[in-house]
């Protein structure tokens, strides 16, 4: 994976803010990162489809400025659950397995990169309209989240990534000011997962690419999660 990104350069058409990589960034919240995984980079995870899009090139990251549109927390609304403990208890041995059979890494590499990238102490999600609840240990931290636009980064591979950004406007203190989505789409739809980066650093959290907290819908078991994975 490629994890370099730079400075801000410019600012593109659309008014986000053009990044290119640089890898060295800080988690906030002990662990409980806010981190762009960057994993479009080489795009070794599980989701090389178009999100029903019917476009492959946009789900990999390549796509005109135009095909991006504003994207409201509706589009993430529901029960979310991390993968991370998915991973640490095994479920998703054999989606390490698929992707050491298709890839060019060991079960070893792949376990040792997804831990990195999951890691996270936040085990489940609840989005409800302006309404974000994070789970941590089992208990809640809430805040209200309003649309603060979306930021386009460019990694050093040349494809890129667009961060959806939300800001608090009210709720618990420790409720983070920030959250970005991530989930290799570019318009509105409704994600069957996602990647999120919290934190109280807007513009640290745009240089987040090694940490990447993951989330699938938590009706799903987790060999539901495994196969979910593995088809993609």
């Amino acid at each position: 994976m490629r994890t370099s990104l730079a400075r801000a350069i410019g600012i593109l058409s659309s008014g986000a803010v053009l990044f290119l990589a640089t890898p060295t960034l800080s988690q906030t919240g002990g662990g409980e990162a806010a981190g762009d995984h960057g994993h479009s980079h080489s795009h070794d995870h599980d989701h090389d489809h178009a999100h029903d899009h019917g476009d492959d090139d946009v789900a990999s990251g390549h796509f005109d400025d135009d095909q991006i549109h504003p994207r409201a927390l509706s589009d993430w609304e529901g029960e979310w659950q991390s993968v991370y403990p998915l991973l640490r208890d095994g479920t998703l041995d054999p989606v390490m397995e698929h992707k050491a059979a298709h890839g060019d890494r060991s079960v070893a590499d792949y376990t040792a990169y997804y831990e990195t990238g999951y890691a996270t102490g936040t085990d489940r999600i609840v989005i409800a309209g302006d309404e974000v609840t994070f789970f941590e240990n089992g208990e809640p931290v809430m805040g209200r989240y309003a649309d603060d636009g979306y930021e386009v980064l460019t990694y050093e591979a040349g494809n890129r990534g667009v961060r959806y950004v939300f800001e608090k406007v009210e709720g618990d203190d420790a409720a983070p000011g920030y959250i970005q989505f991530s989930d290799h789409a570019i318009a509105p739809w409704d994600a069957d997962h996602y990647h999120l980066y919290w934190g109280d650093d807007r513009a640290a959290l745009l240089e987040e690419v090694t940490n990447w907290p993951t989330y699938y819908p938590a009706d799903l078991d987790g060999e539901a999660v495994a196969r979910e994975m593995m088809a993609h």
